[in-house]
Parts: structure tokens; sequence; C-alpha cells
């Protein structure tokens, strides 16, 4: 029975990933997180028509095509990552380093001087099997994308980011809290349930 259970439970988990991989190469999607950012959209309503967005962390490119398709022509997408991203189209993409402040200079330079109303940020240290440090990198990296938010972010603007659960998860919220009106946690349904990974989500910018 316990083998059984054991089992089933992989059983699922596999079907789940193979579901939402198989799905995104069928509508077009780069991966599978696409559809994270839809169910994040989809109850927290945080991208419209015509704004202007920045996808830190953007490789391969899910995300900013999810961005692209809500903001329409009229809007304009940012993304950047260490990683080289394949060109898509009316998305503009930067490699390199969003922790450094050359690489966020270059995002100001091509938003212009009015700030973004969403940063987003799916970002994931390389995990290392130390689950205390890559919860750690997880926290520092959330960290630097708040720190973006604060240059970048226009008032009354939303910030989404990923980061792993652990003991340094409550004091990064209570750091977000301070520099935004409402803040919820969420797990999306495309997200595997043994990762434990959870998306922060604040609107209404006031730093």
């Amino acid at each position: 029975k316990i083998f059984f259970f054991f089992f089933m439970t992989r059983w699922y988990k596999d079907k789940k990933r193979e579901h939402f991989y198989n799905k995104a190469k069928n509508q077009g999607y780069r991966a599978r997180s696409a559809y994270k950012l839809k169910q994040i959209q989809k109850k927290f309503h945080i991208i419209k028509k015509g704004d202007k967005v920045v996808d830190l962390g953007a490789a391969p490119g899910g995300w900013s095509q999810v961005a692209k398709e809500i903001v329409g022509e009229e809007g304009l997408v940012v993304g950047i990552d260490l990683s080289f991203i394949k060109p898509l189209e009316d998305v503009v993409f930067l490699k390199g380093d969003m922790t450094e402040k050359d690489s966020l200079d270059r995002v100001v330079e091509i938003v212009g001087d009015s700030k973004v109303d969403v940063v987003l940020s799916d970002m994931s240290p390389d995990i290392t099997g130390n689950y205390s440090m890559d919860q750690a990198r997880s926290v520092y990296l959330c960290e630097k994308a708040l720190d973006a938010s604060k240059i970048i972010l226009k008032d009354g603007g939303f910030f989404v980011c990923k980061i792993f659960e652990g003991e340094d998860l409550k004091s990064f919220v209570k750091k977000v809290k301070n520099c935004f009106s409402v803040v919820r946690r969420f797990n999306p349904p495309a997200s595997r349930k043994s990762s434990s990974e959870v998306y922060i989500v604040a609107k209404g910018f006031q730093c």
C-alpha cells in the first residue's frame, strides 16, 4: 500500500508536469512557466493593455510572451537575463545581470522617462542541493528585484516575484509591505505541488 501511494503520487506529479509542458508546446509558449503568470494575471489582474512591463530573469521568454499578449501593440515589454534569449517580436530582450547597476541603467534607458507599470521576477538561483543556501540566494534575488522596482516602478505599480519558502521569507515580505499597499502570497496551480516556490504579488507601489 505504501509503495502504491508513492507510485501514484509520482505518477500524478509527472502527469501534471507533462500536461503543462505539452500545453505550452501546443500553444506556442517557450516554457510551462507561462501558465503561472497566466494564473497570477487571472487572479490579480496585474497587467493591463498599454502597460510597460519589465521581466527580470526573463529566459527563455515565456513570461514576456504572456505579458506582450496582454499589453498589446501600445505597451512595452523589456526582458533581461544572464542567458541569451531568442528574439521575440515586439519584445526588447537584454543580456545582462539585473543585479548590476549597468544592466539596470540599460533598462531605464529603454523604458524612457516614464516609469513602468509592472515589474516581474521569475528568477531562480542555480540550485546547489543545499536548501538553506538555495533559499538564501532566492531571497537575495528577490531583494535585488525589489531594489530595481524602487528605481523603475511608478507609483501605484505592481510587483511580482518568485521566492523559495524558508526562514527568510517573512522578513522579505515585511520589506515588500513597506513599499506596497497590498501584498499577497500565491501558489499558482501550474506550480508543482512538491515545489517550495511561492509568488509574492504586491500592488500599490508607494516607496
